[in-house]
Protein backbone atom coordinates (compact mmCIF):
# COMPACT_ATOMS: atom_id res chain seq x y z
CA UNK A 1 0.00 0.00 0.00
CA UNK A 2 1.16 2.74 -0.89
CA UNK A 3 2.11 5.95 1.86
CA UNK A 4 0.25 9.12 2.06
CA UNK A 5 1.79 11.94 -0.07
CA UNK A 6 4.22 14.43 1.57
CA UNK A 7 3.93 18.33 0.26
CA UNK A 8 6.91 20.03 0.02
CA UNK A 9 8.35 23.08 -1.36
CA UNK A 10 11.71 24.22 -2.45
CA UNK A 11 13.02 27.91 -3.20
CA UNK A 12 14.33 28.38 -6.43
CA UNK A 13 16.72 31.32 -5.87
CA UNK A 14 18.78 32.96 -8.72
CA UNK A 15 20.98 36.42 -7.76
CA UNK A 16 23.57 37.42 -10.23
CA UNK A 17 23.59 34.76 -12.28
CA UNK A 18 24.15 32.58 -9.38
CA UNK A 19 21.74 29.79 -8.14
CA UNK A 20 21.41 28.49 -4.11
CA UNK A 21 21.75 25.56 -3.75
CA UNK A 22 22.04 22.53 -0.60
CA UNK A 23 24.21 19.61 -0.39
CA UNK A 24 21.36 17.12 1.31
CA UNK A 25 22.94 16.01 4.52
CA UNK A 26 20.15 12.92 5.11
CA UNK A 27 17.05 11.29 3.08
CA UNK A 28 16.53 10.10 -0.15
CA UNK A 29 19.01 12.69 -1.65
CA UNK A 30 21.66 12.68 1.08
CA UNK A 31 24.86 13.45 -0.26
CA UNK A 32 23.50 15.59 -3.98
CA UNK A 33 23.01 18.89 -4.67
CA UNK A 34 19.30 20.46 -4.59
CA UNK A 35 17.37 23.75 -4.10
CA UNK A 36 16.65 24.21 -0.55
CA UNK A 37 13.37 23.04 0.52
CA UNK A 38 11.26 20.63 2.62
CA UNK A 39 8.01 19.93 3.93
CA UNK A 40 5.30 21.58 4.81
CA UNK A 41 4.40 21.62 8.16
CA UNK A 42 0.69 21.70 9.32
CA UNK A 43 -1.12 25.39 9.55
CA UNK A 44 1.65 26.62 7.31
CA UNK A 45 1.09 28.56 4.28
CA UNK A 46 2.92 27.15 0.81
CA UNK A 47 5.04 30.42 1.27
CA UNK A 48 5.31 30.45 5.22
CA UNK A 49 7.07 27.22 3.92
CA UNK A 50 9.17 28.46 1.29
CA UNK A 51 10.62 30.84 3.45
CA UNK A 52 11.22 28.84 6.86
CA UNK A 53 12.88 25.79 4.89
CA UNK A 54 15.24 28.54 2.95
CA UNK A 55 16.18 30.13 6.73
CA UNK A 56 16.76 27.36 8.45
CA UNK A 57 18.74 25.37 5.44
CA UNK A 58 20.88 28.45 4.32
CA UNK A 59 20.31 31.61 6.69
CA UNK A 60 19.28 33.47 4.29
CA UNK A 61 15.70 35.57 4.27
CA UNK A 62 13.64 35.67 1.49
CA UNK A 63 10.32 36.29 -0.02
CA UNK A 64 8.26 33.85 -2.03
CA UNK A 65 7.46 34.44 -5.20
CA UNK A 66 5.89 33.15 -8.60
CA UNK A 67 5.16 29.11 -8.43
CA UNK A 68 7.37 27.99 -11.13
CA UNK A 69 6.03 24.29 -11.03
CA UNK A 70 5.81 20.80 -9.36
CA UNK A 71 7.93 17.31 -8.92
CA UNK A 72 6.74 14.29 -7.94
CA UNK A 73 8.56 11.26 -6.49
CA UNK A 74 7.69 7.98 -6.16
CA UNK A 75 10.03 5.72 -4.49
CA UNK A 76 8.93 2.01 -5.11
CA UNK A 77 11.16 0.41 -2.35
CA UNK A 78 10.14 2.58 0.46
CA UNK A 79 6.87 3.75 -0.87
CA UNK A 80 7.68 7.04 0.14
CA UNK A 81 5.81 9.71 -2.21
CA UNK A 82 6.55 13.24 -2.35
CA UNK A 83 5.05 16.09 -4.12
CA UNK A 84 7.33 19.12 -4.34
CA UNK A 85 5.96 22.76 -5.28
CA UNK A 86 9.05 24.97 -6.12
CA UNK A 87 8.53 28.88 -6.14
CA UNK A 88 11.02 31.36 -7.45
CA UNK A 89 12.52 33.24 -3.94
CA UNK A 90 13.89 36.93 -3.99
CA UNK A 91 16.30 37.12 -0.98
CA UNK A 92 16.51 40.26 1.20
CA UNK A 93 19.99 40.64 1.29
CA UNK A 94 22.60 37.75 -1.03
CA UNK A 95 24.86 37.29 1.96
CA UNK A 96 27.01 34.17 2.08
CA UNK A 97 24.63 30.82 3.37
CA UNK A 98 25.03 28.70 5.90
CA UNK A 99 23.85 25.14 6.17
CA UNK A 100 21.69 24.32 8.50
CA UNK A 101 18.91 22.03 9.23
CA UNK A 102 19.10 18.95 6.85
CA UNK A 103 21.72 20.76 4.91
CA UNK A 104 25.47 19.78 4.99
CA UNK A 105 26.67 22.69 2.91
CA UNK A 106 24.76 25.71 1.21
CA UNK A 107 26.44 27.79 -1.59
CA UNK A 108 25.65 30.17 -4.27
CA UNK A 109 26.42 28.45 -7.89
CA UNK A 110 27.36 30.07 -11.27
CA UNK A 111 24.44 29.23 -13.12
CA UNK A 112 26.95 27.59 -15.67
CA UNK A 113 28.18 25.50 -13.06
CA UNK A 114 25.34 23.97 -11.77
CA UNK A 115 25.16 20.91 -13.97
CA UNK A 116 29.14 20.17 -12.83
CA UNK A 117 27.30 19.30 -9.13
CA UNK A 118 25.86 15.82 -8.50
CA UNK A 119 22.70 17.05 -8.58
CA UNK A 120 19.39 15.91 -7.31
CA UNK A 121 17.58 13.06 -9.36
CA UNK A 122 15.83 14.93 -11.81
CA UNK A 123 17.24 18.61 -10.89
CA UNK A 124 18.92 19.49 -13.81
CA UNK A 125 15.62 18.74 -16.51
CA UNK A 126 13.61 20.71 -14.07
CA UNK A 127 15.76 23.97 -14.24
CA UNK A 128 16.62 23.48 -17.80
CA UNK A 129 12.79 22.91 -18.79
CA UNK A 130 11.27 25.62 -16.53
CA UNK A 131 14.49 28.07 -18.23
CA UNK A 132 16.42 28.47 -15.06
CA UNK A 133 19.82 26.84 -16.74
CA UNK A 134 20.44 27.34 -20.70
CA UNK A 135 21.47 23.75 -20.82
CA UNK A 136 21.87 20.32 -18.58
CA UNK A 137 24.84 18.86 -20.84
Amino acid sequence: MTATPELCVGAIVVDDDRLLLVRRGRGRAAGTWAVPGGRVLAGETLAEAVVRELIEETGIEGVCGPFVGLVELLDGTTDAHQVILDFEVGVLEATEPHAGDDADEARWVPLGDVTDYSLAPGLAEFLHDHRIIATIA
